[in-house]
């Protein structure tokens, strides 16, 4: 048998969820935004820590994009903009659970 006909074909599902998901910080954003009840921008920075502006500005942007999550903006002095997960954000919660679980109990503490 040929190497080409022993090969698994790729999962289109898979690797979409992949490019919409591939950011650094944005299955952790999710976490916090739809688990952790962190919806302002400056506690999502402050929560992750090393994360730059300008990439929480650009992770927060493509979820916004992509449609899990939705951006308030209240337009107010100072600036206030919360953040919130959309129908499709709430439905990856589940997967985030899962996720969790798994890491808890197969990963190093």
């Amino acid at each position: 048998m040929r190497k080409s006909e022993s090969a698994v074909s790729r999962c289109k599902t898979i690797s979409t969820v992949q490019k919409l998901l591939g950011g650094k910080y944005k299955i952790e954003l999710l976490w916090y935004i739809g688990k952790c009840d962190i919806r302002r921008f400056g506690q999502l920075r402050r929560q992750i820590g090393e994360i730059t502006e300008s990439s929480l500005t650009k992770q927060l942007r493509e979820l916004e994009t992509d449609g899990f999550i939705l951006r308030h903006d209240f337009c107010e002095v100072p600036p206030r903009v919360e953040y919130t997960l959309t129908e499709l954000g709430e439905s990856f919660l589940s997967v985030l659970d899962c996720m969790k679980a798994w890491g808890d109990e197969n990963l190093p503490t």
